[in-house]
């Protein structure tokens, strides 16, 4: 027994040093995201072709990182489980995306009695497949299809004639979008502000969070570029844009080693408190575009 000491303790540090550095730092570099251009250049196309780019390669980013999708993963990696933290935000960025791509289809390329966009209804149908499963089909295998939807409507833009509906670059059109990124964002703040919440379960909101934040930073400055003949036409505006993009940032990439649940007195930290500073100063500042764009 005395033999085993030595291999046992090794490995509880493994498992409760080791194993979440390890697994923080990695985080950490997967949070790293740069967005590429539509091939060819944006100017090569109709408007829309930045939003559904941003679009596709965030879900690409979590499909082609080096663990893939967890949430459908039937060991260790999986959202209820021990390396759980990028299981919850992939859920979060998966509910950001499915909201974004809603009004991107319903709001943005669309008005009254107009048609849907073709792609755009495959691709958010796609999304809308159940992250759990891993096979039959999987997870993955859908939202593969998503990516190449949406890289097909980016492609339909491109020329004198496109064959996608383009983006209705009105202010009328925007308002839903960012109005239902407030929502998604209020849904967070609930969630981080609850008191009840299980200490095992912090981590959960904490990262489903984040994984909300990052979708929004990445689609905001093609939201930017998209609309950014009115925006170049009102300086106040811009510069609520340019305010917004610190806490979304911060939020998106926030990454402790730990998630504490710490009281407002106590020696440890509130991490849900932490992250609930940057996603309330995104709120406010998305309540002021959308007063502002609705002068």
């Amino acid at each position: 027994m005395r033999k085993l000491f030595p291999f046992v303790a090794s490995a509880l540090v493994v498992l409760l040093v080791l194993l979440p550095l390890i697994l923080h730092f990695g985080q950490k570099r997967h949070n790293q995201v740069v967005i590429p251009p539509p091939p060819g250049g944006a100017e090569a196309y109709a408007p829309g072709a930045v939003f559904g780019n941003a679009a596709a390669r965030i879900m690409e980013h979590e499909l082609d990182a080096t663990t893939g999708w967890r949430p459908n993963d039937l060991v260790m990696w999986g959202p209820r489980v021990a390396a759980d933290n990028n299981s919850n935000r992939q859920l979060g960025i998966l509910y950001a995306l499915r909201e974004t791509l809603r009004l991107f289809k319903d709001d943005l390329t669309k008005v009254a009695t107009d048609v849907y966009d073709r792609n755009l209804v495959e691709a958010d149908n796609l999304l809308r497949n159940d992250p759990y499963k891993w096979a039959f089909p999987s997870a993955e295998s859908r939202y593969r299809e998503a990516v190449k939807r949406l890289d097909a409507y980016v492609a339909g833009l491109r020329g004198e004639n496109p064959s996608s509906r383009p983006i209705i670059t009105r202010n009328s059109e925007l308002i839903p979008l960012l109005t239902a990124w407030n929502v998604l964002l209020g849904t967070g703040h609930a969630d981080l502000y609850r008191t009840d919440t299980d200490w095992f379960s912090v981590d959960d909101d904490f990262y489903r969070v984040t994984g909300y934040c990052h979708v929004i930073a990445h689609m905001l400055p093609a939201v930017e570029q998209e609309y950014h003949v009115e925006l170049d036409s009102r300086p106040g505006l811009r510069a609520l844009f340019r305010e917004i993009h610190p806490p979304l940032a911060r939020c998106a990439e926030i990454k402790p080693i730990y998630v504490f649940n710490g009281r407002d007195s106590g020696m440890l930290a509130n991490s849900r408190r932490n992250l609930d500073a940057y996603v309330n100063e995104a709120r406010q500042k998305i309540y002021s575009i959308r007063d502002e764009l609705e002068k």
